[in-house]
């Protein structure tokens, strides 16, 4: 890759990261591990309820295929679940790419 497009990238990347901070820190808090725990909660909560679903499936279909009810409701459970992963990867990525401000895991003494 020409060294120009390089620079180019560099700087996109810059900006970008500029652009994102500057926008999305001020919306939110400081974050610490503790305010994350109930989305961490949540998003464990989703993932039990959507395998606990299939299992109660399989337990009651006598090896025959689903209900179209059972379909719906297992679809549900996916989507909710699916739905929560993303919006904790997005706050992932907010943390890791250093839009956001987080507190200290070990406040200093």
């Amino acid at each position: 890759m020409p060294i120009n497009n390089n620079r180019l990238l560099l700087e996109l990347e810059k900006h970008r990261r500029e652009i994102n901070r500057e926008i999305i820190n001020p919306q939110f808090p400081k974050l610490a591990l503790e305010d994350l725990k109930p989305l961490l909660t949540m998003v464990a909560h989703a993932r039990a309820a959507y395998v606990r679903e299939l299992l109660d499936i399989a337990s009651v279909s006598n090896e025959q295929l689903p209900s179209p009810d059972q379909v719906r409701q297992l679809k549900h459970c996916r989507e909710t679940f699916e739905e929560l992963v993303a919006a904790a990867n997005a706050l992932e990525t907010l943390v890791s790419r250093d839009y956001l401000d987080v507190q200290s895991p070990h406040p200093e003494h």
